[in-house]
């Protein structure tokens, strides 16, 4: 009987630890005590968060994106505000650890992902898989994205140099800003179709904005025909033009078209085309030949076709066909791979391991990833990936003023120092990649790149020779002083980030807390008025005593309280980003703060110092930013168990870039298919 009570008496008390674990002791403790006065009692539900309704953690499992929210701010420190007392240290990380617990046990019970919505090329990506699918030996159309063209090779010798190393030299152009787009080789005649929208916060390949229209698609119909009929489009600019649309010497024109067909309609449609597909388009071509049309020109009839069917347009993936995880089709795959890398459809290798099953096993997945890497056309993920993730389209209407800054705008007065600042961070991320150097360099770097007309403007060489402006010659340099390196305090970034004629301290908080943490801030109230110019009364004041009255509105608090540590920290740095100790009235610059109420600087070099103290976070940041790019989607708390491996691994070999983009691709969700049959997912039945 006594040993029946003890037995009793464990298993009740086994149970009772079991109701407070799945009760959530710390968390709730925590949310009753510090939370609930402005998260649900008398109704309040600030950020639509009512933490008075959960009455265990297990209740929040329902909801995955608030629970990743609440961990996330409770980690940031964001949470309580500052004018409560900050929560206990380990009470904090009690409450977190046990959330993250819920959460890993709630994403194991469902570890399927979000589909990529099904998406048609943006204009980059159409440019380079026509130019790699007729192996054009010219641009399709001018592409003001891309922000830095290579007019020295240097791309291509500095991945052959063994190891790869960047040149210490290079020649590029800018963007046509000027006339640079108008001396790249291009097809005659041929003019690109509107530039895709990005999604907020995002990047250009997200299928929410990449819809196609029936009009749009008689565009591109139209522009199929624009690009065989360019009077260039020949001999001279087609790589395959002999092997495809000259007719045979024997005469026997009909016999060579299926055979021609078949290879190109899979590279076209990145999988073996259907029989029944091949015989369609090999009919069409027998049917203009029979009709006396030339085979030349029927063969440029079948291209056009193929160019607007939407099997080459669209980019989706093959749905799962059960409830469980399933591996990416292997032609899927390939497709992600060469998007990914080369913007582009894949080449015959990419194609031929996807059709023998073998793509998907790490050791070749890891060796066509080094392959891709290695091969020049790595060029286009840099005229795409870094502009983006750094928001450099921003520089494009930046517009100093004129009387403050004359020396920002040179002859042609259309000219600005925005052409040679653009290059600086691209020239860094470049370096980084092609040299596998540690992203952290992106944080603080003792080198950079910089050209004549640069190297004046940072007050480096005041007399120096300036070359330009449709070609300019930049040199890698060291970085003695701290205040320089990286990507935040490049021109670039703080002239895209102020005024015509002053700083805009919220506006580059934003940048960094989106770009570097990841975590862009919520749009502003609408009747919120922007700062006005210093009225008289204002003049001897300084700028962060200026922003005084936006911190006192209730609702403008919380972003402040995040986002002007962030954007003072670069107070130093004036509207065009070159240094100040003080402001015009002769008050000296205060670029003090806290990073995350956790880290107190007093100057840049030091707010570096808190970032760096915090790589794990930047890493983690960097790592969303490219998987997201790479899945074309936005995450989901689905994809956190991916970002935390990703995380580990690339901390434990140095923080390299090529690791974080191998293990992207070594992730599940860059590996598995989409876990729902659906409209977005399902590929296209016809062609035009």
């Amino acid at each position: 009987m006594n040993g029946m009570r003890f037995w009793l008496g464990f298993g009740l008390l086994l149970m009772t630890f079991a109701v407070r674990a799945a009760e959530g002791g710390a968390a709730l403790a925590l949310f009753k005590a510090r939370c609930v006065e402005c998260h649900g009692k008398g109704g309040k539900a600030k950020g639509k968060v009512d933490l008075l309704q959960v009455k265990g953690v297990a209740d929040l499992a329902g909801d995955l994106e608030r629970l990743e929210a609440i961990i996330d701010v409770l980690e940031a420190r964001e949470m309580p505000p500052e004018s409560e007392p900050e929560l206990d240290e380990q009470k904090r990380e009690a409450a977190v650890a046990e959330l993250r617990g819920v959460l890993r046990a709630a994403l194991a019970k469902d570890a399927g992902f979000a589909p990529t919505p099904i998406r048609r090329m943006n204009r980059l990506q159409y440019n380079n898989a026509v130019q790699d699918l007729l192996q054009l030996k010219v641009s399709v159309f001018p592409l003001p994205e891309k922000m830095m063209r290579d007019r020295s090779g240097y791309f291509a010798k500095a991945l052959r140099a063994k190891p790869p190393r960047m040149p210490d030299a290079v020649t590029v152009s800018s963007r046509p800003l000027g006339k640079s787009g108008l001396i790249e080789p291009r097809l005659a005649g041929v003019g690109p179709f509107p530039q895709d929208p990005r999604a907020e916060h995002g990047f250009d390949n997200r299928g929410d904005h990449l819809s196609l229209s029936p009009f749009l698609l008689e565009a591109f119909f139209n522009l199929s025909r624009r690009i065989v009929q360019s009077q260039n489009f020949g001999p001279r600019t087609v790589g395959i033009w002999e092997s495809f649309f000259v007719a045979p010497a024997n005469g026997e024109a009909k016999a060579v078209v299926r055979g021609r067909l078949a290879p190109f309609l899979q590279r076209a449609f990145r999988r073996p085309a259907p029989k029944a597909l091949v015989d369609r388009y090999t009919r069409y071509v027998h049917t203009q030949l029979d009709a006396g049309v030339e085979f030349t020109e029927a063969m440029k009839e079948v291209v056009s076709a193929v160019l607007s069917s939407p099997r080459f347009l669209y980019l989706y993936d093959q749905p799962a066909t059960s409830k469980g995880l399933e591996p990416l089709d292997g032609y899927d795959l390939a497709s992600r791979l060469s998007f990914l890398f080369w913007g582009s459809i894949p080449d015959d290798e990419l194609l031929r391991l996807a059709g023998n099953g073998s793509l998907a096993k790490p050791p070749v997945l890891r060796a066509q990833v080094n392959r891709l890497l290695a091969d020049p056309k790595l060029k286009r993920f840099c005229d795409s990936f870094p502009s983006q993730w750094l928001q450099l389209d921003n520089i494009i209407s930046s517009v100093p003023d004129k009387q403050k800054f004359p020396d920002f705008y040179y002859a042609p007065p259309d000219y600005r120092t925005t052409m040679d600042m653009m290059m600086e961070p691209l020239l860094l991320f470049e370096t980084v990649l092609i040299e596998n150097r540690s992203i952290l360099e992106f944080i603080d770097s003792d080198y950079t790149f910089r050209s004549g007309r640069l190297r004046k403007w940072y007050g480096e060489d005041p007399a120096g020779k300036v070359g330009g402006p449709v070609t300019m010659q930049f040199k890698k340099q060291p970085v003695p002083d701290r205040r320089q390196g990286g990507v935040m305090t490049t021109a670039a970034m703080l002239t895209m980030t102020s005024g015509p004629d002053e700083t805009k301290p919220i506006t580059r908080g934003a940048w960094v807390a989106s770009v570097i943490f990841n975590a862009p801030p919520e749009p502003p109230p609408a009747d919120v008025p922007p700062l006005e110019k210093p009225k008289a009364s204002e003049k001897n004041l300084t700028l962060r005593e200026r922003f005084a009255a936006h911190r006192e509105r209730a609702d403008c608090a919380g972003c402040h309280a995040k986002l002007d540590p962030l954007g003072f920290a670069l107070e130093n740095f004036d509207p065009v980003g070159r240094w100040r100790n003080t402001y015009e009235n002769g008050r000296e610059v205060d670029a003090s703060g806290q990073l995350f109420r956790k880290h107190t600087f007093k100057n840049v070099v030091e707010f570096k110092d808190a970032i760096l103290a915090e790589k794990h976070r930047f890493t983690r940041a960097f790592a969303e930013h490219t998987l997201s790019y790479a899945l074309g989607r936005t995450l989901t708390p689905a994809d956190t168990p991916a970002i935390d491996r990703i995380t580990e691994r690339v901390a434990a070999d140095g923080y390299r870039l090529q690791t974080v983009l191998q293990e992207v691709v070594q992730s599940k969700p860059f590996l598995i298919r989409p876990t729902a049959k659906t409209a977005s997912a399902t590929p296209p039945k016809s062609d035009k």
